[in-house]
């Protein structure tokens, strides 16, 4: 996760949220933040994605038994936001239509994630378009569609959790920054990409260790008594 980010991308997310499963933003606070300054530009196009976020299961490959995958609506300029996204297999989902792109981990580690395969999610069936990779960040281990198809589907009519948004320059993060956090109109917390990485993977790291000491002291005390 801390090899993924880029100091030249900002995640911005509701006050008070602690990840984009707790986030929420309406469309207008997405195109205010389109707008800001600092924001890079394709022409007269702002470089942002307003996303959302939701977890699926699907079976492992390996054992066959149901796992999380998180499943990503993302805009058609997320791939220019996140410059080291690559199509290394089939094409770009199309904007509008039941497409999904896989990343290249999930597509080795879960079952059905196959290239022009369908899959049902939800009430949808979808189908696999391409494969990306992510310069083996941990966009990989993600599925991508339109935005604009997965609202829909998952009830969530006009809103997203989060806007990624490349900068200028890893320098314009201030100026960024301070113009949404100062914007009354807007409730945010920004945060550079390497950042809210590095923030995601120390909640993970001491998830893991307290589950970890817990069953290390469940083995301890049984081998005590058992002793």
């Amino acid at each position: 996760m801390t090899a993924s980010g880029s100091k030249d991308i900002a995640v911005v997310m509701r006050t008070g949220s602690d990840s984009e499963m707790t986030s929420g933003l309406s469309r207008d606070e997405t195109r205010l933040i389109s707008d800001a300054p600092g924001v890079a530009r394709d022409g007269d196009t702002p470089l942002t994605s307003a996303e959302l976020f939701v977890i699926i299961n699907l079976p492992k490959r390996s054992t066959g038994l149901d796992a999380n995958v998180p499943l990503r609506g993302v805009e058609m300029t997320a791939v220019k936001v996140r410059d080291d996204i690559k199509i290394v297999q089939g094409n770009m989902f199309e904007s509008g239509k039941n497409e999904i792109i896989v990343g290249a981990g999930a597509a080795r580690a879960f079952g059905g994630l196959d290239l022009k395969k369908e899959i049902k999610i939800g009430q949808n069936t979808w189908t696999i378009v391409g494969i990306f990779t992510a310069g083996g960040g941990v966009a990989e281990s993600e599925i991508w569609t339109d935005a604009a198809v997965l609202q829909p589907a998952y009830k969530r009519e006009d809103s997203f959790q989060s806007v990624y948004a490349r900068l200028s320059s890893a320098g314009s993060f201030t100026e960024f920054r301070d113009a949404l956090t100062s914007n009354p109109q807007l409730k945010v917390k920004v945060l550079r990409l390497s950042d809210f990485y590095a923030e995601q993977s120390e909640m993970l790291t001491k998830f893991i260790t307290t589950i970890g000491v817990f069953i290390a002291s469940m083995m301890a005390l049984g081998a005590l008594f058992g002793a």
